[in-house]
């Protein structure tokens, strides 16, 4: 990969990680509701591409469920997590995703895996294991089981997505964007009264999120992801994106002063050393949504 290019994949790696822990500062700091949050994001989403929608890809049923799965399913439970999570921590247990996908796609798509991609497999979830584990037994926070079942659901999208040709990285963006937004919004209604209020006095700082989240991540950062997948093998890629988990750790000890001890770093670097095994060996869809999976809230 030449110097240039890799840079950029470091500068989106950086950018997804920062989403990371602006997402935490929104939901926890700012004390704004996550379900209003992602709504008011895809929303920004939606509109800022939405000259890509059409024409809609096909079939349009798996279209609308992908973009369930991966946007209002997954998102919604990564940002209730990020309540009540730590950003290093929910990093971690969020690259159970692709061992998740891996084990999916052996059911569902009849995908063969031989021992090397298995050994991959039982390290990234004995990695998760550990973050999750302290000494007097499993006293997790609700919020990492809510970034588990985000990484699950986010899983189900990918394998669904993998049974789908010629949808552009916009064009999809557009379509998780218009599908999320409904849903969440009726559920941020419901389950999350004063939401407008929270959003009004949070002031500008979260409209600024609000706007960096949707342009700088989702669209600025995820086209430059998929341009570099054009020129450049998806394995390598999407090896190479296992810096945003890392560069998220970094963020969380620097800003929002996450614990960082030896149970936190053997775990960590036992969940990376997993997901490094499976997307190095020949799986295409573990390799070309790992971007999407490591890129967080």
């Amino acid at each position: 990969m030449a110097l240039r290019d890799f840079a950029l994949l470091v500068f989106v790696c950086v950018v997804w990680a920062s989403s990371n822990i602006l997402s935490k500062i929104v939901v926890s700091d700012m004390n704004v509701p996550p379900l209003f949050y992602a709504a008011l994001r895809f929303a920004l989403v939606a509109f800022l591409v939405s000259p890509w929608l059409l024409p809609m890809p096909r079939p349009r049923w798996r279209l609308i469920a992908v973009a369930l799965f991966m946007g209002a399913g997954g998102f919604a439970l990564l940002f209730v997590g990020l309540k009540t999570s730590t950003p290093s921590a929910a990093a971690v247990v969020s690259q159970a995703g692709a061992p998740c996908t891996t084990l999916l796609s052996m059911a569902l798509l009849g995908e063969r895996v031989r021992w090397r991609r298995g050994i991959g497999v039982a390290l990234t979830l004995l990695g998760v294991l550990v973050v999750m584990y302290d000494p007097h037994g499993f006293a997790v926070s609700p919020g990492l089981w809510f970034m588990l079942a985000g990484a699950i659901v986010n899983s189900f999208g990918a394998v669904l997505m993998k049974q789908m040709e010629g949808v552009r990285p916009l064009q999809f963006q557009a379509w998780v964007g218009l599908a999320s937004f409904a849903p969440l919004s009726i559920l941020s209604a419901m389950l999350e009264p004063g939401q407008m209020r929270a959003g009004l006095v949070a002031g500008w700082p979260f409209l600024a999120a609000v706007v960096y989240s949707a342009l700088a991540v989702s669209v600025a950062a995820h086209t430059l992801y998929y341009g570099l997948i054009q020129r450049y093998e998806a394995n390598l890629v999407s090896a190479l994106t296992l810096i945003t988990p890392l560069a998220t750790i970094g963020l969380g000890v620097l800003i929002t002063h996450d614990r960082f001890d030896a149970r936190m770093a053997i775990g960590a670097a036992v969940a990376i050393a997993g997901v490094l095994i499976i997307v190095l060996r020949p799986n295409q869809v573990a390799a070309l949504l790992l971007g999407i999976r490591t890129r967080g809230p």
